[in-house]
């Protein structure tokens, strides 16, 4: 497969490419770092889709990956959204790749990367036939998913039954929400889009907002002030934890919680809340026990496979949190389609000059109004007429 170069390559064979490496096993945190051009080195198993669309908007000129984009456990959809987006994408290409220093500068050449002309690894060039071929593997495979999935549901089941079915360990936070919609942002597929289209809702019913982790960032990034932060504080910005929101960290069972020493070290006001799961699971389950109206989510996972693109047993928490809080909670999609208004912005000028027609049809076939349209025909012949001396004046 021969690559182009990019923006950022040094002097190499017309059938190579070359350029900056970026380096870090955690695909969030290195999409962070990526500049246009860079290659982007990662050991990321199964790409999911919220990592892709990540690493598309950094516009790597490569991703070379240490493990295997598609292991086969389920079909992931990551490795097609990099090759769709023209996205040279190297898998399998072993640890030693993430031994390369970040800010050399790497060649890769078909299927292998070199450094300082030297062999670092080899691995395989995705296609989109290959990655079809492995997804349909993949979906063979996805029963023993399921069963895995069942399984870890009953364990979360049996970990956090008090807290699911009786909100027992949910703290008490300032915020008030009883009575109130409340609008849960993760940064996860489409959310961008999604904030967009809710626009018109949020101006009116003025949910509370709560930011999961990244969430709040985009809260924030949309033109509007999140009034809560919920997470274990990885992927917030320094600048949305000091922005007034009310701060529910996010800890393990055992009380531990890494997020509190940085939320301490900014000076921040803080609640802690142990539980098992994922952050936008504990948002929920808050939102639901402290008495929110509706729950509207945006960017958070829905269907099985969105469970599974996660890659942690955890994702079972979300599939049982949604059964617990029920009624209340629709996905921000559904939202925008029932909102949407019926009548489009040119339906409403035609509609706003018919009215205006008829208000002067009106005032035409009284006195009143005829009198009225004399007068006004007057003024616009004098105005015409001084216009018009105005003029000659200035050719003179």
């Amino acid at each position: 497969m021969k690559l182009k170069r990019t923006s950022r390559v040094v002097s190499q064979p017309s059938d190579a490419l070359a350029g900056v490496a970026k380096v870090d096993r955690r695909t969030k945190d290195l999409t962070k770092r990526i500049e246009p051009g860079d290659i982007a080195v990662i050991n990321h198993t199964d790409i999911d889709r919220v990592a892709a669309d990540a690493l598309v908007a950094a516009k790597p000129g490569a991703v070379l990956n240490a493990a295997k984009s598609i292991s086969g456990r389920y079909p992931n959809l990551g490795p097609g959204i990099l090759i769709e987006a023209g996205i040279p994408l190297i898998d399998d290409l072993g640890p030693d790749v993430m031994g390369i220093k970040e800010g050399k500068i790497i060649e890769v050449k078909d299927d292998a990367v070199y450094l300082d002309g030297d062999l670092v690894a080899e691995g395989v060039t995705q296609t989109e036939e290959l990655i079809a071929a492995r997804l349909e593997e993949a979906r063979e495979g996805l029963s023993v998913q399921l069963e895995s999935f069942a399984a870890n549901t009953m364990d979360y089941l049996r970990k956090e039954r008090d807290l699911l079915l009786d909100g027992v360990g949910v703290p008490a936070i300032k915020t008030s929400i009883e009575g109130r919609q409340v609008l849960i942002v993760v940064r996860g597929y489409h959310y961008k889009e999604d904030l967009q289209t809710l626009r018109p809702y949020i101006k009116e019913y003025r949910p509370i907002l709560i930011g999961v982790d990244g969430g709040a960032d985009a809260i924030l990034e949309a033109g509007w002030q999140p009034d809560l932060i919920v997470g274990d504080m990885d992927s917030v910005s320094d600048k949305a934890l000091k922005c007034g929101a009310e701060i529910v960290v996010h800890a393990y069972r055992d009380g531990r919680a890494p997020g509190t020493e940085r939320i301490e070290a900014l000076g921040v006001e803080h609640i802690v809340f142990p539980a098992t799961g994922t952050s936008e699971d504990i948002a929920m389950l808050l939102a639901d026990d402290l008495g929110a109206e509706l729950i509207v989510a945006v960017g958070t996972h829905v269907t099985l496979v969105e469970f599974l693109d996660k890659g942690r047993a955890g994702m079972a928490s979300t599939f049982l949190t949604r059964l617990r809080v029920g009624g209340k909670l629709v996905d921000a999609k559904g939202v925008s389609r029932l909102y949407r208004q019926r009548i489009s912005n040119g339906q409403l000028i035609l509609l706003a000059g018919a009215g205006l027609i008829a208000v002067i049809t009106a005032l035409a076939s009284t006195s009143m109004g005829q009198t009225l349209f004399g007068i006004t025909g007057a003024r616009f012949d004098d105005l015409w007429s001084w216009l018009g001396n105005l003029a000659w004046w200035n050719q003179q």
